[in-house]
């Protein structure tokens, strides 16, 4: 686990695909789910701030920029967890026995600690393009929905990370909130695929 974590965000766009394209670990679902999130809050501020006519659209603007300067560092702090991870599950048998068990589990919750945090976000992601794709340019409500429909895959795609790294079960409190929140955000996307197939 050489990659440092930090240097992720400082990566030039091909570099990030050639990274991720890469046989390491890292960066992962996890660091592209927060990266997807994070690009669609970047589309919902564009429209927001195109929509002149909207009075809420500078708060809203501001809202999404606030999204993703929270989504990017958790792209990086997703694959530094990981790594984390994988280095506790790696411990040599030598190591005491309930010593090696507190670090797997103390690495395995921060591991779905963090995608919870995503899954979080990206929901903020998926209603915030709802209310713009309905309220904001009406020329831009594609670009709106398709935000919506990116956060709603980023969310699912963290919520399914929360799930395999908790080994607490499905029924974990975590786990459920997860799902929770990734079907929110579904939903606002989905409502604004069936608006837009009813549109004339």
């Amino acid at each position: 686990m050489a990659r440092a974590a930090d240097e992720l965000l400082r990566l030039r766009f091909g570099e990030l695909l050639d990274r991720l394209a890469a046989e390491g670990p890292t960066p992962g679902a996890g660091a592209v789910a927060a990266l997807t999130a994070g690009m669609a809050a970047g589309l919902v501020g564009m429209v927001a701030g195109a929509s002149l006519g909207w009075g809420e659209a500078p708060a809203v603007a501001a809202q999404a920029t606030a999204l993703r300067r929270r989504l990017a560092p958790l792209a990086a702090a997703n694959a530094q967890a990981y790594e984390d991870a994988l280095a506790s599950l790696a411990l040599p048998e030598s190591v005491h026995a309930d010593a090696r068990s507190h670090a797997i589990v103390t690495a395995l919750d921060r591991a779905a600690d963090i995608p919870l945090r995503i899954v979080a976000a990206a929901n903020d992601v998926a209603f915030l393009a709802a209310e713009t794709a309905h309220w904001g340019e009406p020329a831009l409500r594609p670009d709106a929905t398709a935000a919506a429909l990116l956060a709603a895959g980023a969310a699912r795609s963290a919520a399914h990370l929360v799930e395999v790294n908790l080994a607490t079960g499905p029924e974990d409190e975590r786990v459920l909130r997860a799902r929770s929140l990734a079907d929110s955000a579904q939903d606002c996307a989905r409502v604004l695929l069936e608006s837009a197939a009813d549109a004339p």
